[in-house]
């Protein structure tokens, strides 16, 4: 009698294939019931307020090309000259100078002892015989100054020694070249002076003198 039992291996694939069929058939239904338990749900589509864009335009300047400077010129390359009356070499002579003829330098300037007023400090301010105003009744008025119509003061350093007179002055301010000037100086000089005093003893001073000039 024939013996129609299965070989063990062919009933393991048998077995095998079962089980993947199974498998695919699970696998089916649950998706199936996934669709039929999810419904397709109704979307909402949402429509958004209109949005005003505004655009604005500016103008872009031309941008300008920077100019650039010339480039250098090449240096110049020296050439052989053909004219053959030219020497090759040249040399300078050497020359001496002799220090000891050369003229001795010229002295220095003398230096004016009355150049910078010395301040010298007194008790009592010398003052003109008759007040400052018996200056101005001595000036005379040049006549440049009074056609150009010329106002204004001139002051003056004004050196006084121990006996009242005027030895020195100096213009401090000057109304230009009109004569006021030399106008005031002479007004000056025709006063005599008070000296000043320290501690009761006549001495040499600097004062300076205002001079007015305004016409009447």
């Amino acid at each position: 009698m024939m013996d129609f039992r299965k070989k063990p291996e062919v009933s393991l694939k048998l077995k095998y294939r079962r089980n993947i069929e199974l498998g695919l058939v699970i696998c089916l239904a649950v998706l199936v019931g996934m669709f039929q338990a999810f419904k397709r749900a109704d979307r909402k589509v949402q429509v958004q307020d209109k949005i005003d864009l505004k655009f604005e335009v500016e103008e872009i300047p031309q941008t300008e090309q920077a100019k650039r400077p010339p480039a250098p010129q090449r240096p110049s390359i020296p050439i052989e000259s053909e004219d053959e009356d030219i020497p090759e070499d040249a040399t300078i002579e050497m020359t001496e100078i002799n220090l000891d003829e050369l003229p001795p330098p010229p002295p220095p300037p003398e230096e004016d002892a009355e150049e910078t007023p010395i301040f010298v400090a007194y008790d009592e301010a010398p003052e003109p015989i008759g007040g400052f105003q018996a200056i101005q009744n001595n000036l005379v008025y040049p006549e440049i100054a009074r056609k150009a119509g010329v106002e204004g003061r001139v002051y003056v350093n004004v050196l006084i020694d121990e006996r009242g007179n005027v030895i020195d002055t100096k213009i401090l301010k000057s109304l230009g070249n009109n004569g006021c000037d030399e106008a005031a100086v002479a007004a000056i000089r025709k006063v005599k002076w008070k000296p000043a005093k320290q501690r009761d003893k006549p001495v040499k001073v600097w004062v300076g003198i205002p001079v007015h000039f305004k016409l009447k």
